[in-house]
């Protein structure tokens, strides 16, 4: 139903492209106004910003590093400073995994992932939260995650690792914040066609390769993740909470064939 998210304010990181664009496009579509979190790709996120008003919302760009706290602080305080509050945050920012096995993995790789994909959603978390608690309570936490919180990859120790302590992040704040009304759950992407997943875009044959083991023989769409993330934010999802939703077309079901 239109208008689940009328007069709410979402915060979303890393929404220059892909998933963070298709959410933010979403939640604009259901009546929010939308924070675009952006690192380098300025053109990306004024594209975001302006679909997000396309669709009906108000929008502002914000470039800053998620791995740096006081850059989330400025983040969070230029929300307030737009639109007087944050009531919902998507931590979709995240770092691909490098490919390299850890006999070979140097601790400057490791941490930069870490440091992006698990340090990042914690300040952004840790900000939220302190915003929230001073409004009184309230408000919605969607931590995007991966399938690759769960099943590992070789040569992904970076990824999967980061992926799998943001799960337990998202069951501990769901304890945490329970007293609060702040719901906390994770979104478990399989393949998905960002520019994470560029080749598969760009030719046809790897994508049928890369989606073989997918039962459903495709990957998604970002919009796909998009709606899902809406009613994750909404009041439909008010007695929802330390949940991982996967969405992955059946991926997980089918490690364990031809085994």
């Amino acid at each position: 139903m239109a208008g689940r998210l009328r007069g709410k304010v979402a915060l979303i990181t890393g929404s220059d492209s892909g998933i963070g664009r298709a959410t933010a496009v979403e939640f604009a579509k259901e009546g929010a106004d939308v924070v675009v979190n952006y690192l380098h790709d300025a053109e990306g996120a004024e594209e975001t910003r302006r679909r997000v008003e396309a669709a009906g919302g108000r929008s502002v760009a914000v470039q800053a590093d998620v791995s740096d706290e006081a850059q989330v602080a400025s983040i969070f305080d230029r929300a307030v400073a737009e639109f007087g509050r944050v009531d919902i945050l998507v931590n979709n920012t995240g770092l691909d995994a490098s490919g390299t096995q850890v006999a070979e993995l140097s601790t400057d790789v490791w941490d930069r992932a870490i440091r992006t994909n698990l340090y990042g959603y914690f300040f952004c978390a840790r900000r939220f939260i302190q915003l929230r608690r001073s409004a009184g309570g309230g408000g919605k936490i969607i931590n995007v995650t991966s399938v690759h919180e769960e099943i590992p990859r070789a040569g992904a120790a970076d990824y999967d690792c980061s992926k799998g302590a943001i799960r337990n992040l998202t069951r501990t704040l769901a304890l945490e914040l329970a007293p609060d009304h702040i719901n906390v759950n994770n979104l478990a992407p399989g393949m998905v066609l960002t520019p994470f997943n560029q080749e598969a875009i760009d030719d046809p044959k790897a994508r049928e390769e890369q989606t073989s083991s997918i039962p459903w023989k495709r990957a998604a769409d970002p919009s796909e993740i998009g709606r899902l993330a809406v009613f994750l934010a909404s009041e439909d999802a008010d007695y929802v909470t330390g949940a991982s939703y996967v969405i992955d077309g059946g991926l997980m079901q089918n490690q364990g064939q031809g085994a």
